[in-house]
């Protein structure tokens, strides 16, 4: 099918405006990098200095809040907006964002540019992510389960490690040079969701070997945090980030990929419709919705602009009265009703 239809800016923007909201600031994406980490190693320290089970179980919820953020923050990288300089831009989305949850900035960048192109499409590399809605309760129960109890985490690491294994075997034969990015679907079920955990394979050896070098970035960080760990306060604090990682922040993933496409217009030409934008109390900010996440919608109109400038593009398409176009739920409570429609 077309393209998605681009939405000019001017319609809604004047030039100097447009600029404000584009300029992507040297500061802002670097503090949003470590306001992730320093929370997460408070969030660890502390539930580790109090020794109680609570302090643990809230530590697991917060990281793994955080973890989501870091995820997101490794998309703002995939197109350009943590840093003005490319450079600073993909060392930050490649090993300080994309290394923590073992994700590959340049192979997610690729196919997310397409799913940016033919959003709700059948050319979109994430139309399964929303295809199987809406479902029942008892499915989405049945999924929430698997992230908690960490199966969802097993199931795709054991995935991610056994193509990591091909391409270190691909390696160790000189295929397809030490830089090779032609596979560039590798590695990306690791930055989403789905009910197998591996919807697009990797396809050739150069694929193969992104994997390996995406779960080599992993480790390396696994390895410095639990040196840290270990230095500091014993292996409580590797521990809950771990655990985090392979519970709390499974579930986030999986509802937010729900929140933003799940049961909105597929293959429309109107791009007012392709994505959802919801409402974000405090809670939701903590866990699910980190870092603006929520204002999906703009992000999907205006692609170019920073993540905490959406809320501001948020205001701005309401003063024009272009709200009503839109899909917007009024929290994520909402979504998940709505996605469970059939029971």
């Amino acid at each position: 099918m077309p393209a998605v239809r681009l939405l000019p800016p001017d319609r809604f923007f004047d030039r100097a405006q447009w600029s404000a909201i584009t300029r992507v600031s040297a500061w802002r994406g670097p503090w949003l990098v470590a306001h992730a980490w320093i929370v997460s190693i408070a969030a660890v320290g502390l539930a580790a200095w109090a020794q109680n089970p609570v302090g643990w179980l809230l530590a697991i919820i917060l990281v793994g809040g955080r973890q989501l953020g870091l995820a997101i923050l490794m998309h703002e990288a995939a197109h350009g907006l943590l840093h003005p300089k490319r450079k600073v831009n993909n060392f930050l989305g490649q090993w300080l964002t994309g290394a923590a949850t073992g994700s590959d900035l340049f192979a997610y960048r690729t196919y997310h540019l397409q799913h940016h192109k033919f959003t709700q499409q059948p050319e979109d590399p994430d139309l399964s992510l929303s295809k199987p809605f809406p479902t029942t309760r008892a499915s989405l129960w049945r999924k929430v389960v698997r992230d908690l109890t960490g199966q969802t985490f097993l199931k795709q690491r054991t995935a991610q490690f056994r193509f990591a294994l091909v391409g270190l075997r691909a390696m160790l034969r000189g295929e397809g040079g030490a830089k090779g990015l032609g596979g560039t679907r590798a590695g990306t079920p690791f930055n989403r969701q789905s009910d197998d955990g591996m919807t697009a394979p990797t396809i050739d050896a150069a694929g193969a070997m992104a994997v390996t070098r995406a779960v080599g970035r992993f480790l390396l960080v696994q390895a410095v945090l639990l040196a840290a760990s270990l230095i500091l306060y014993g292996w409580t604090p590797w521990l809950l980030w771990t655990l985090s990682l392979a519970t709390t922040f499974q579930l986030y993933l999986r509802i937010r990929n729900i929140a933003e496409h799940a049961c909105t217009t597929t293959g429309s030409d109107d791009p007012f419709t392709h994505a959802r934008t919801t409402h974000a109390g405090w809670i939701a900010r903590a866990t699910v919705a980190p870092y603006w996440v929520n204002y999906h919608a703009e992000h999907h109109l205006f692609m170019g602009v920073p993540c905490d400038r959406l809320p501001a593009v948020h205001a701005m398409l309401g003063e024009a009265g272009r709200h009503e176009a839109m899909t917007i739920a009024p929290h994520y409570r909402a979504v998940l009703r709505q996605i469970t429609a059939k029971g």
